[in-house]
């Protein structure tokens, strides 16, 4: 069993690196940061959380190749792995067509792009020269890293589509899969299966962090509150699958999105948050969770990624869940 912690990157530099030495700690896995549109960055975060650990693994979740071109993607993965000892993984997948259309840009053929991504990227930090005529990137005999990388980095593929879902199991090394609600799990891994059995894989092989959003708190309504601000935040942005599980559409987050991103006031979306709509995540204490998370354990998962909020005090509730959840799954597996 293999556990993560993944964050947005709306933090202060230095809460991460606190934060990520707490969850080396507390005996965590993988410690992933998202690259969300006018946030701090993913990268930079990232270095300097590199150089204040020594064990965890660390990760992008998620960068997307139309706001960050592949080769620039590649030139700072490869130097993230040198910085951190070989500590990095790639997560990357088409982004939210939602975000994009901030600055301008179509997500134009999302599924294309991810696995002309994915090609490139593994042959240049393979030592390869990476030409590419594809339906995205267009690249010619020059494409390759000046440098020598340390290894070809593992490649993790964000998704919530079924068609997204596949490509996991086709080309990736693992799979950051969003579970929307946490039960999302038993619809999202037969699509990674037959992706992996269409390309003559094994499900073995492939590391499926089983993303889920959780806010853990002794204070039950404190937890619902900062879960109810990730979701008026990025509920709209789901898709119709997603909600649709919940009894939810986007109809339901319309008012919610005007809220947040025109009047900037998230006091009056958290207050239009409805119960079903928290459903989307996990929020109370470390055995309300543990509760949820025995059915995903029971439907094949073997990876256990925590998702922001975490709780009222991030801080405090990755240690909780290292003390509490943690020793609990490990003594079942």
């Amino acid at each position: 069993m293999k556990f993560s912690l993944r964050f947005n990157n709306d933090r202060p530099v230095a809460e991460y690196i606190a934060l990520a030495q707490a969850a080396e700690q507390a005996g965590f896995d993988q410690f992933w940061v998202s690259d969300d549109l006018f946030l701090r960055s993913a990268v930079v975060i990232l270095a300097a959380v590199a150089q204040a650990t020594e064990r965890i693994e660390i990760g992008t979740c998620i960068l997307n190749p139309y706001t960050l071109n592949p080769a620039q993607m590649a030139m700072e993965a490869a130097t993230l792995d040198e910085l951190s000892g070989g500590r990095f993984n790639l997560g990357l997948s088409s982004g939210s067509g939602d975000f994009l259309q901030w600055v301008g840009i179509e997500q134009n053929k999302p599924r294309t792009a991810v696995i002309e991504t994915v090609e490139a990227f593994n042959k240049l930090l393979n030592g390869e020269r990476a030409a590419i005529d594809g339906r995205f990137l267009n690249w010619t005999d020059e494409a390759y890293l000046r440098f020598e990388p340390r290894r070809r980095i593992p490649v993790y593929v964000g998704a919530m589509s079924p068609r997204m879902l596949h490509t996991i199991g086709e080309i990736a090394d693992g799979g950051l899969p969003l579970l929307f609600p946490p039960e999302h799990y038993q619809n999202v891994a037969p699509h990674i299966a037959a992706g992996a059995q269409a390309a003559g894989r094994s499900m073995d092989d492939l590391d499926i962090a089983a993303c889920i959003w959780c806010s853990v708190s002794d204070d039950r309504a404190a937890a619902e509150d900062v879960l109810r601000e990730k979701v008026a935040y990025y509920g709209h942005a789901m898709s119709e699958t997603i909600l649709n599980q919940l009894g939810l559409t986007h109809a339901d987050f319309i008012a919610i999105e005007q809220a947040v991103m025109v009047e900037n006031d998230m006091a009056k979306a958290k207050a239009l948050v409805t119960d079903d709509m928290l459903k989307i995540g996990v929020a109370g204490t470390s055995a309300d969770l543990i509760t949820r998370l025995e059915g995903l354990v029971a439907m094949g998962a073997r990876h256990l990624s925590f998702g922001p909020p975490l709780g009222p005090d991030p801080l405090e509730a990755l240690r909780v869940i290292g003390r509490d959840v943690l020793p609990h799954f490990r003594s079942i597996t």
